[in-house]
């Protein structure tokens, strides 16, 4: 297994100062990461780089499911569907233990959104345009069909329910092993290293200033193109190349929250009516159900995105409209996450009606920028970024390049060939992690994450000797995501690498201090370094659980 650690960075700045690319992307999310993979497994000479770490900003911060976009429908947005609906089962093909399917209940209310007849039909035209088969196509169901799929739904207004597949993800894993996929490929990439400035030959773009956001070393990365895929950062980029950048993003707020299961356990995920008009999703995960999302204009600070209490307030009233047997309250909220959706701006729309296509945009200095677009349409995005790069590289340099292969390159621990040998190997793992008082929801939890790459955490469990069993997993964890995922701090860790600072809050809570200890000893951390990344983690903490 490729190293990809800490202790590594000193090499790849290297690779990154010494060589002329023939891509570098701006951009550690899942769309430079889709990016960095199509162009490197085409032969081109890749670098990526990212300010803080990987999926850190929209990547980690989604409703987590790889979906074919249902609600499209509604606006009439077809080849949307379609594209996205083809994808999400080629992206389940590519990691089936990591995008993994999901039984979505859409109840039919009175005055909802969607009536009988319009879901079967709408669902029927979604099951054709995402190419749906067997078991997953659409069902419909009467009133006590969906009452005992769900019996949390609101009796009395109840007339039934579409019954249809999602598959669920997790985002900011999804992004990394993309990213580590990339490295496979000979793609040179590196985390806080910050693009602070362009480069130009003739007017081009030829290269970007970068600083090391550890070391403060700053240096130049040359590059023949340069694709601005930061998401969020996209027009702080565009107006650092040229003032004048035409087309703008509209960036839209996203929160979710998350409460214990017991607190509101639904049987299976359900996509449902709001008061305002909206639909939200709730997804049981584990022991803890989460549920969204907002959508709102946001123009404020885009590294420090907080949730309101107008926000939590508003997930918890959608909630206990539709689940008159919950009454979910501030105080059972464990843990929350807000993200930023970079839209294209379109004037007199509202959030929620501005599309979700991406759009490219080029430069009069060849900076080639890429915004909008969704987590399951990661692939086509990427393929439309390198088929325009690659011509222009045969146009300029008479490079020629390979077309798209990523339909066909299982990403890092996803050499299942489906998702039955998923659950079998899961089924093995916990033979292997029973005896030590470990739960089948363990070793779906070690599989879902890391796929075959668990069968090394778990050696390196046999090796430890922690007497506590929980810390000793999590410290053979923490050694597999700073040596082979790049993971730097507490954070990058607890949040993006494993999901608990989400998912499981009372661990992270309990564990924190060993986390930060175990940290301090792979590091070499003096007293003051560890302060500063308990604060942070700290701070992360608070702001999972606070609202202001």
């Amino acid at each position: 297994m490729q190293s990809f650690s800490y202790f590594d960075r000193a090499t790849i700045q290297k690779e990154l100062e010494h060589t002329e690319f023939d891509l570098l992307i701006i951009g550690g999310g899942i769309t430079g990461a889709g990016i960095a993979l199509d162009a490197a497994s085409r032969g081109m000479k890749v670098a990526l780089v990212e300010k803080d770490d990987f999926a850190s900003g929209t990547s980690s911060k989604s409703t987590k499911l790889v979906h074919g976009g249902l609600r499209y429908l509604k606006q009439f947005d077809f080849w949307l569907v379609k594209e996205v609906g083809t994808e999400r089962a080629i992206v389940h093909q590519l990691a089936p233990h990591l995008v993994v399917p999901e039984k979505m209940l859409l109840p039919l209310i009175e005055n909802g959104t969607y009536g009988t007849w319009l879901t079967s039909i709408g669902l029927k035209i979604y099951d054709i345009l995402a190419a749906v088969e067997g078991d997953d196509k659409r069902v419909m169901l009467n009133k006590q069909e969906a009452l005992q799929k769900e019996p949390l739904l609101p009796e009395q207004i109840l007339h039934g329910a579409g019954y249809y597949a999602e598959y669920r993800t997790d985002d900011a894993r999804l992004t990394l092993e993309i990213i580590k996929t990339a490295r496979m490929y000979a793609a040179s990439i590196l985390n806080y290293t910050e693009a602070i400035g362009f480069t130009y030959e003739n007017i081009r773009v030829s290269g970007v200033t970068v600083k090391d956001n550890f070391d403060q070393k700053e240096y130049t990365i040359k590059s023949k193109y340069v694709v601005n895929a930061a998401g969020p950062w996209v027009d702080d980029l565009r107006q650092l190349n040229h003032p004048t950048i035409g087309k703008r993003l509209h960036l839209t707020k996203g929160v979710h929250l998350v409460v214990p299961h017991e607190k509101f356990p639904v049987q299976q995920s359900v996509y449902f009516d709001v008061p305002d008009g909206r639909m939200m999703f709730a997804i049981p995960r584990g022991n803890v159900t989460y549920f969204g999302t907002t959508d709102t204009n946001y123009q404020k600070d885009k590294n420090s995105i907080t949730v309101a209490m107008v926000d939590a307030l508003y997930l918890l009233e959608s909630v206990n409209a539709m689940f008159p047997k919950v009454s979910l309250t501030i105080e059972d909220v464990t843990s929350s996450w807000a993200g930023l959706r970079p839209l294209i701006h379109a004037e007199g729309k509202s959030p929620s009606e501005l599309s979700r296509k991406d759009e490219i945009f080029v430069s009069d200095t060849e900076l080639i920028s890429i915004a909008g677009g969704k987590l399951t349409g990661y692939r086509k995005m990427s393929e439309r970024v390198v088929d325009l790069v690659a011509k222009k590289m045969y146009k300029r340099f008479d490079q020629q390049f390979d077309s798209i292969q990523t339909a066909n390159i299982s990403l890092t621990g996803g050499a299942f060939s489906n998702y039955y040998e998923v659950t079998t190997f899961a089924k093995e793992v916990y033979t292997k992690i029973r005896e030590f008082g470990f739960s089948e929801q363990d070793s779906e939890y070690l599989v879902h994450n890391y796929g075959k790459q668990c069968s090394v955490i778990l050696d390196k469990y046999a090796l430890l000797t922690n007497s506590n069993q929980e810390q000793r997993l999590l410290h053979a964890e923490l050694w597999y995501s700073t040596e082979y995922e790049m993971a730097c701090t507490p954070v990058d860790f607890l949040q993006r690498r494993t999901g608990k600072l989400f998912f499981n809050m009372p661990q992270v809570i309990t564990h924190k201090e060993f986390v930060l200890d175990v940290f301090t000893k792979i590091f070499d951390w003096n007293s003051s370094t560890r302060l500063k990344h308990k604060s942070i983690l700290d701070k992360q903490i608070c702001n999972a659980i606070t609202f202001n």
